[in-house]
């Protein structure tokens, strides 16, 4: 009798073992190996890329490099320190790889032999002369005085003392330093002599925080570099985004400003194989961090300047000139996935390369072929190769491969959903492994951040679609109003009326989502992040009964504490429509804070929130965590005192995933 009874709960217990491990969990995610593309041998026969492994355990991780034939095959590990190895690059002769080590630069052979360090000094990222002789990098350079330079005695005091803006960017304090560009002269693996600052001044090259060497360029005789940069500092640089593409002579010392007419963002130069053409990406109006991405190019002989990009309605990104260069190649997004395009110069006539349900990031054009990585909402990127005459592409690398095979995903589906105003939105829907239509599911409405960027075909390590479906729950991710990839109308559509359209899009998808049968419409949640965190406070004072759960990761909850408090202004004014105290006010105080319908919460929420986020600093979580307790709402506050906008440690991490399943659990599934 006991045999009857316990072998079907071990059956049954055996069965449940086996299906919690088929689906991904925020443990998987960290198992994953993250996969970086890093350049490709000057004759096209090899990739070297980057795989960083982490240990939640020990709370760290390390990237490794590989090499691998452009025509697949086994990949080579080439280096296995324990440390993070980037910045991977062939010398121009291809005789060797460089690549920095804790900020110093060191060299190998391809096949990973014979590793040297070649620098005494760090850098934070270097680049070879296409002529071989030189290096150019750039490091930090210490400007302004910190508090020891005015009070030496006093070397414990912990202090910053500020008297102008910008003292604080993203999740980092400004103490003083500036990224600079230098060069030095470099002969077989020897770097010879004293290093020149082409810049010596008090601005960024790469701009912070996320520009690198893509800002920068050398021309191909090696006798200019191109950079990019913002010369404005303090309160100036806070109200704009005009950077300028320069021009610096080795010969000379001269520096040229190439874009002194466009007000807007100039960056990511690219000079053309002989040397005639120089190229950049640029948006035209000032303060619009999101405006269409264009590309321009500039004709050394003739002085001609046009904009390749002119009559496309969507963002050209990334463009590199084939290696005879009488084309170009750029990526840009169509209906929420990233696509590789090919321009004609002579000609002028564009062509869509790629197409499919995925992202193409970076790539690298060599002869007939291009190597770039590709990834889906269940595909974290790997290395593909895409033949240029057709646009089939070929997936080289297999990071991750046998991991992925032993997990159940979730159906990923697209729809268009009508919205209010008779427009068409794209909508992801992606559905439980093992989903079943006869069943009823709650459903998570997921909130995009930005607000301008795109809910496409991405692997997130942070907002996973597939690890949310993994424990039982429908995701419907809108593309609404302000996501780039639908023309320039639907993308500018966001700018100071955040409370407006948008949040209506969002209430028509998750309206659409509630019509189907398998979609349990008496539990439905909201989760988001940044403006998607403020899209989920903006809902539980406008969403008239539809939830039963939210969760806000980062999100604005009192537009006037914090335009007050955050750092880029630019993107304050142009997005909200300027301060609270500009006559007249901005509607955007008057009738989109959340915080004017606070009154209005009566639904369970959790509060997500980093100390170190300066550009939606902690407070606003803080008070939309007080409002819903001083209201008797069901609410939890999640604080983490040493992360930013993102939840970047690994254990922090995993606890992120599981107190947000734990939440919509309780809130969604009793």
């Amino acid at each position: 009798m006991k045999k009857l009874i316990l072998f079907p709960l071990l059956l049954c217990l055996i069965t449940l073992t086996v299906q919690t491990q088929n689906v991904i969990s925020p443990e998987s995610l960290w198992e994953l190996g993250r996969v970086s593309l890093m350049d490709v041998s000057p004759d096209g026969s090899t990739i070297v890329y980057g795989v960083a492994r982490y240990d939640v355990e020990a709370n760290s991780g390390q990237q490794d490099l590989y090499s691998l034939s452009t025509l697949g095959g086994v990949a080579r590990k080439i280096t296995a320190f324990e440390s993070f190895e980037t910045g991977a690059q062939f010398r121009p002769d291809g005789e060797r790889i460089g690549f920095l080590r804790n900020g110093y630069l060191w060299e190998m052979n391809p096949d990973g032999t014979d590793k040297k360090r070649i620098s005494n000094f760090r850098m934070g990222g270097f680049r070879y002369a296409p002529t071989g002789d030189r290096i150019l990098f750039f490091k930090e350079v210490q400007f302004g005085k910190t508090t020891l330079d005015h009070h030496p005695d006093l070397p414990m005091a912990e202090v910053h003392i500020i008297d102008d803006l910008m003292y604080r960017h993203w999740d980092k304090w400004y103490e003083g330093k500036h990224r600079n560009i230098f060069y030095i002269e470099y002969n077989d693996g020897e770097l010879v002599g004293n290093a020149v600052n082409i810049m010596d001044e008090p601005f960024d090259s790469p701009m912070k925080p996320f520009g690198g060497m893509n800002q920068i360029a050398w021309s191909p005789d090696g006798r200019k570099i191109a950079y990019t940069c913002k010369k404005k500092f303090g309160r100036d640089y806070t109200l704009t985004t005009n950077s300028n593409i320069y021009l610096y002579d080795l010969s000379s010392g001269e520096t040229e400003d190439l874009t002194p007419d466009n007000d807007g963002y100039d960056r990511n130069p690219t000079f053309s194989p002989d040397g005639r053409y120089i190229m950049w990406n640029s948006m035209e109006r000032d303060g619009f961090e999101s405006d269409r991405n264009r590309i321009f190019i500039h004709d050394f002989q003739t002085g001609e300047r046009r904009e390749i990009s002119e009559g496309w309605d969507r963002n050209a990104d990334n463009p590199q000139f084939n290696e005879d260069g009488t084309k170009v190649y750029f990526t840009s997004g169509v209906h929420a996935t990233f696509q590789i395009f090919e321009y004609d110069i002579a000609g002028g006539a564009k062509r869509q390369l790629t197409d499919g349900i995925h992202n193409f990031y970076s790539f690298f054009v060599r002869g007939d072929f291009i190597i770039a990585s590709k990834s889906t909402m269940s595909l974290p990127d790997e290395i593909f190769r895409v033949e240029i005459a057709n646009g089939t592409d070929s997936q080289l690398s297999s990071v991750n491969t046998e991991m992925l095979s032993e997990i159940d995903f979730g159906e990923v589906k697209s729809e268009w959903v009508e919205t209010t105003d008779g427009k068409q939105m794209l909508v992801w829907m992606i559905y439980p492994p093992g989903f079943d239509p006869n069943k009823k599911y709650p459903t998570i409405l997921y909130c995009q951040g930005g607000p301008q960027s795109p809910v496409s075909q991405f692997f997130s390590y942070r907002w996973n679609f597939q690890m949310m479906a993994s424990d039982g729950y429908i995701v419907v991710a809108p593309n609404r109003r302000g996501l780039p990839s639908f023309g320039r109308e639907w993308n500018d559509a966001i700018s100071e009326d955040w409370g407006g359209q948008a949040m209506l899009d969002y209430l028509s998808a998750i309206d659409h989502a509630a019509e189907k049968s398998y979609v349990d419409e008496t539990r439905l949640g909201a989760v988001g992040a940044s403006f998607g965190g403020y899209s989920v406070f903006w809902l539980a004072g406008n969403h008239e009964g539809r939830f039963r759960s939210f969760i806000s990761h980062c999100g604005l909850f009192n537009l006037d504490s914090w335009y007050a408090s955050t750092e880029e202004q630019f993107f304050a004014n142009w997005d909200i429509g300027g301060a609270f105290w500009d006559e007249p006010v901005p509607e955007s105080y008057l009738m989109h804070s959340p915080h004017l319908y606070a009154g209005n919460w009566d639904t369970p929420i959790l509060v997500i929130h980093g100390e170190q986020d300066f550009r939606v600093p902690i407070g606003e979580g803080i008070q939309a965590f007080h409002t819903a307790q001083l209201q008797g709402i069901k609410s939890r506050f999640l604080y983490f005192p040493t992360e930013g906008h993102w939840v970047l440690q690994p254990q922090n991490s995993v606890l992120w995933h599981r107190e947000f399943i734990r939440w919509l659990d309780e809130t969604l599934k009793n």
